[in-house]
């Protein structure tokens, strides 16, 4: 099993995905090690001279005014994980929850939090030994850190909450018995670093980012079939357009096409058919380059928020400093994550179009009125075209930002918050959405390529089509159609279709 080193410094967001999603083992680094204790005898020394130091000495948010005895700093790290522990809502799936442990464990190796070594390995533990704690999904503000669901993703290791294990939902103590790892008692400082950073809304985004980055190549596959279908015209993805505008999506999109499409027989060139597409088809490298170009953007600052402190005060044992500040703060994250949102909605949206072109006798070139013979007794894939309409109309609703609100917490201590973690959240449900979206226009597609006659499939539509056609037969007639439509999702949830045409044709960008 592959092993992933946190330092603090170097993770990235397939490291997140492996540990995630694989199960991939982690460590903490010897480097790291040395920094986590250094930090922890920093605040330990605080502590016994009793300096007045925002949570450690003091109350949290606007009990930051009140003083705390060294020999009550115990009571009051305790009580802030069960006081804060107000999450509400469906629980985060272990991905997510498995992410959200991770993110927090690496930037607590950075050193510069002060929680000591053993409760770091604890939460390594908890990853190597599959203890998942139960994280509602709502009540995070994005402001001074996600304090409620990372609340709840301490209980477990005071021995409180609940918590999954080897599938099955128990008390955070069972669940921490039976994977044999020792419950800790916190001490001065520590529950302030657990739950005071940014890390479940970045680890939703994380995912989310990485998830789409694969959505936005399979949205090039199904219009590169499409283009099977439709007879569609190549000359609008050369590379020479690109070259007199230079956006780096519209390079990689015209390339992922050309190579998914090279040997097709189906596609035309300008004036052979028709002078030129619709823009659904003509404009897919303008338009896929936006998500594609938000997409990297989004990448650039993930792997900045990743390996970065987000605690408050911060320690910096090398001079003895304790700095108050706002690191903890979403807004750095909420931003881009709406933009995430906004750019995957738009490959839904184009996707959509595409469908709509493919069952619209008015627009398919000669295509049966909704994809199938005898119309009328046979609805064919009418409404696998309402079901995309309704899926892109509520991602319009869902791309609202939410970066734009605030509303003041704690006495108007915290007076404007980001709502990162709801930006992130509304991101994950329109790629969702989205990738129902793109796996219905690719099954239509290949209905529609049956229809009209293959005369020979490019490299990577071939591959595509193929691995398509094991699960879902040609439509001749009416059948319950959400069976096929979930296939067709699980096929790009599975990066079956992904896999099968990079190996025909190489990495798509």
């Amino acid at each position: 099993m592959e092993k992933i080193v946190i330092n603090g410094k170097d993770l990235t967001i397939e490291d997140v995905a492996k540990v995630a999603r694989c199960h991939a083992e982690v460590e903490i680094s010897k480097d790291a090690k040395e920094k986590i204790i250094a930090s922890r005898k920093l605040v330990d020394k605080f502590v016994e001279e009793e300096r007045v130091i925002y949570g450690i000495t003091t109350g949290f948010g606007k009990f930051s005014e009140v003083h705390i005895s060294k020999d009550m700093t115990k009571n009051l790290q305790k009580n802030l994980i069960m006081s804060h522990s107000c999450g509400v809502g469906e629980l985060f799936d272990e991905d997510i929850v498995r992410a959200i442990i991770l993110l927090r464990a690496n930037s607590l190796s950075k050193g510069y939090s002060g929680a000591r070594l053993e409760t770091i390995e604890t939460l390594v533990a908890m990853l190597n030994k599959g203890v998942t704690p139960c994280i509602p999904e709502k009540g995070s503000l994005g402001a001074s850190g996600d304090l409620a669901p990372l609340a709840h993703m301490v209980l477990p290791m005071l021995g409180l909450g609940e918590a999954f294990y080897e599938g099955k939902k128990m008390t955070g103590k069972e669940a921490m018995d039976k994977a044999g790892i020792e419950c800790i008692e916190l001490t001065s400082k520590e529950g302030l670093a657990l739950i005071n950073g940014t890390q479940v809304l970045t680890a939703v985004g994380t995912l989310t980012l990485y998830d789409a980055i694969k959505l936005s190549k399979l949205a090039d596959v199904a219009t590169s079939l499409t283009m099977e279908a439709m007879g569609g015209i190549i000359d609008a993805f050369d590379e020479r357009i690109a070259d007199v505008r230079r956006h780096q999506g519209m390079y990689d999109t015209s390339y992922n096409v050309r190579a998914i499409l090279e040997g097709s027989k189906n596609i035309t060139r300008q004036g052979e058919l028709r002078v030129q597409d619709a823009y659904s088809l003509r404009c897919v490298p303008q338009i896929h380059c936006a998500p594609k170009d938000t997409l990297n953007y989004v990448k650039s600052k993930v792997d900045i928020e990743i390996n970065s402190v987000t605690d408050n005060p911060i320690i910096f044992p090398d001079d003895e400093a304790v700095i108050s500040a706002g690191n903890f703060h979403g807004e750095p994250m909420a931003l881009p994550f709406d933009f995430l949102g906004i750019g995957i909605s738009e490959l839904a949206n184009v996707s959509e179009r595409r469908l709509e072109r493919l069952v619209n006798p008015a627009l398919s070139e000669g295509l049966p009125a909704f994809l199938v013979k005898e119309g009328g007794v046979n609805s064919g894939y009418m409404i696998v075209q309402y079901a995309a309409a309704a899926l892109v109309s509520e991602n319009k609703v869902l791309a609202h930002p939410a970066s734009v609100d605030s509303i003041p917490s704690s006495a108007n201590q915290e007076d404007l918050v980001s709502m990162g973690t709801i930006a992130a959240r509304k991101a994950r449900e329109i790629y969702l959405n989205a990738r129902k979206v793109i796996a219905m226009e690719m099954f239509a597609a290949c209905q529609a390529i049956d229809i009209r006659g293959d005369k020979g499939l490019g490299k990577g539509t071939k591959a595509a089509y193929d691995e398509v056609r094991k699960v879902i037969d040609y439509i001749d007639k009416d059948r319950v159609m959400y069976f096929e439509i979930n296939k067709a999702e699980e096929l790009l949830a599975d990066d079956k279709v992904l896999n099968a045409v990079e190996k025909a044709v190489g990495a798509l960008k």
